[in-house]
């Protein structure tokens, strides 16, 4: 591979109350795929936002090329030749998608902006990196994962040599993952060196040529990649055995029926249609299916979020009627949603707010907000969640993945549901984080309550859910019981419409 493109030495980065980096190198080669490994927390993003130009080091070198640079910004970044695409997209979504791709750098005649000119410029990138989108579609139209490879794209429009990829394949489907792995086997041949951010331990050992693994804020080591397994890896970065990905289940569902749903359609376009099920109390019921299958869609119209033009919803016997949200968490409903950044955390608020902003009028008295209340409400549920924080006031923001999730569970465990929807609840944390909720889930159970969990992970569908139910195009198409359940049974219902 040659000489390094990239060496960060001895990089240390502190927040008020916490070391984030402490001692941390990286040294990554040119056409290479560079792993970064590590738990939620572990201060992979705070490394690379550092050699982003996002957060300025405390202390420490990072040398491109074998030159001394100090790197204050983004834009010095770019024109330094690194570019990030981060985990949490944020697009300007009212905006087409080329003009997100050539914010600040738009093609111009004169004064005026080249609107063919742009138009064409992104359709010869796209062509590149063999992408089908009309440049002139609107960013927010876009699914999540289709928006994740715009952002791909974008990183290979400023040429860079090297691209910093933060879990780039969280909202991709296995083809669309496979298209990625092409891009950046094209990338490797043109020198392009890799940052590989990555929670899905197959894919690294698949794409990546070296790994290097963080604890706590600091390092642990740098292997090449055959030299590694997923055990190994895992346990290099939880610093244990993990010996089971999944908890052990020691309880048996109930045959009590507590959420009955009949013969649901949407009221939108091309959704689902004629959904029916039963969820039963302490029961765990998985929900299966590829992008396109209409879950999500499925669960936040239960919860009130959209409208429902026919059916029925029974919970505990009685018919139920269920047209915003309000309704749906005064029937004991709670929604985790898919997308954290997008529609679950407020990233500028405290971990307080954010606990407690749900069931707010509970800590009111005599008209006005009780904060001894909120932060006894608050400690009392993060403390038994484990939740990691500095302190209550600590901006979301600055928490790991995996404790911003349990934020979220618990400000919806403090309206006291029956029934949790999670959607992807483990989607973009580490394992350790991930194995935590999990046990959270089952200690849900045990007290009685249900879940409904979404999940496009196989492996979590099948060591989770006590029956998967599989969608595909907005149809049901079948309800597996545990013991019949496999990954072969799952795909054949989850395309079942699409044969």
């Amino acid at each position: 591979m040659g000489e390094y493109v990239l060496e960060m030495n001895h990089i240390c980065k502190s927040f008020p109350g916490v070391k984030a980096l402490d001692d941390v190198s990286l040294k990554v080669r040119p056409g290479s795929v560079h792993a970064l490994v590590g738990e939620n927390g572990a201060g992979k993003s705070t490394l690379m936002k550092c050699l982003f130009g996002i957060y300025i080091k405390d202390s420490g070198d990072i040398i491109l090329n074998g030159k001394n640079e100090e790197i204050t910004s983004t834009k010095q970044a770019l024109n330094l030749g690194i570019s990030m695409i981060h985990q949490e997209l944020h697009p300007i979504r009212f905006r087409p998608v080329m003009e997100n791709i050539w914010l600040g750098r738009f093609p111009k005649k004169g004064i005026m902006v080249d609107r063919r000119g742009m138009i064409r410029r992104t359709r010869e990138l796209f062509q590149t990196i063999d992408l089908d989108i009309n440049p002139e579609t609107q960013a927010g139209d876009l699914s999540p994962s289709t928006l994740q490879l715009v952002e791909i794209a974008k990183a290979v429009s400023y040429r860079a040599k090297i691209i910093i990829m933060d879990e780039p394949t969280s909202s991709l489907t296995d083809n669309e993952t496979e298209h990625l792995f092409k891009i950046i086997r094209q990338l490797q041949q043109h020198g392009c060196a890799i940052i590989y951010i990555s929670h899905k331990m197959e894919e690294i050992l698949k794409i990546c040529d070296e790994v290097t693994i963080m604890r706590d804020g600091k390092l642990i080591g740098s292997w090449q990649a055959s030299e590694m397994t997923t055990e190994t890896m895992i346990n290099k970065m939880v610093g244990r055995e993990l010996t089971d990905r999944f908890p052990k289940k020691d309880y048996t569902p109930g045959k009590e029926v507590v959420l009955q749903v009949k013969d649901l359609c949407s009221a939108a376009p091309r959704s689902f249609r004629h959904i029916s099920f039963e969820l039963h109390k302490g029961e765990i019921l998985g929900i299966g299916g590829l992008v396109g299958a209409q879950r999500t869609e499925l669960v936040e119209s239960i919860f009130g979020l959209r409208e429902i033009a026919s059916g029925e919803i029974v919970k505990d016997g009685g018919k139920i009627e269920i047209r915003r949200v309000e309704d749906a968490k005064r029937n004991g409903f709670a929604l985790l949603t898919e997308e954290r950044r997008a529609s679950g955390v407020f990233a500028h608020l405290s971990v307080l707010d954010n606990t407690v902003i749900a069931s707010q009028r509970r800590y009111a008295r005599h008209g006005a907000l009780s904060n001894t209340l909120r932060v006894r409400a608050a400690e009392k549920m993060d403390g038994e969640l484990h939740v990691k924080t500095p302190s209550l006031g600590t901006e979301m923001e600055n928490l790991s993945g995996g404790n911003q999730q349990k934020v979220l569970i618990a400000r919806w465990l403090l309206t006291r549901p029956d029934i949790l929807i999670l959607d992807e609840p483990t989607r973009g944390i580490d394992v350790g984080a991930k194995y935590e909720i999990y046990t959270i889930m089952l200690q849900l159970i045990r007290q009685g309550k249900s879940i409904i969990m979404i999940s496009s992970e196989m492996p979590e569908l099948l060591g989770m859910a006590d029956r998967i139910m599989v969608m595909c195009e907005g149809r049901l198409t079948g309800i597996l019981d545990r013991g019949e359940a496999n990954q072969v049974s799952i795909m054949r219902l989850a395309t079942k419409y699409m044969n």
